[in-house]
């Protein structure tokens, strides 16, 4: 039986490390990337920080807001850019995702304001 389990594991193992081998990381969004056209009709607001423990012992930050659509068009997804800054106002983090904005790993040298959070593509119905 451990045998078994020990094989098991060693396959799954192997699985994992040769998907993984080959994929090139996502390149970061420049600093200077032109907004979408629309994101004047997303307003933020209400914005909250908060952190919580994970299980591995680490924080998880959250970026909690409002985002108003005041434009005529439905909208279905958004991709924002958002940039945590160091205590010498230089870009110490930059994140591109999709809007639900929760950080595994926030950099050290954040300096804990508000980051800058931008709207980079809004897609449409």
């Amino acid at each position: 039986m451990a045998i078994a389990a020990a094989i098991v594991l060693v396959v799954a193992g192997g699985l994992i490390f040769f998907l993984s081998r080959g994929k090139d990381p996502v390149p970061a969004t420049p600093i200077n990337a032109s907004p979408d056209p629309y994101a004047a009709n997303l307003p933020l607001s209400k914005l909250d920080m908060s952190e919580s423990a994970n299980l591995a012992g680490g924080k998880v930050t959250y970026l909690d807001g409002r985002i108003t659509n005041l434009g005529s068009r439905t909208v279905t997804g958004i991709t924002v850019q958002i940039l945590f800054h160091s205590y010498t106002h230089e870009v110490a983090q930059n994140e591109t995702q999709p809007v639900k904005i929760i950080f595994d790993t926030v950099t050290p040298d954040w300096d804990g304001s508000y980051p800058e959070i931008r709207i980079l593509r809004v897609d449409f119905q």
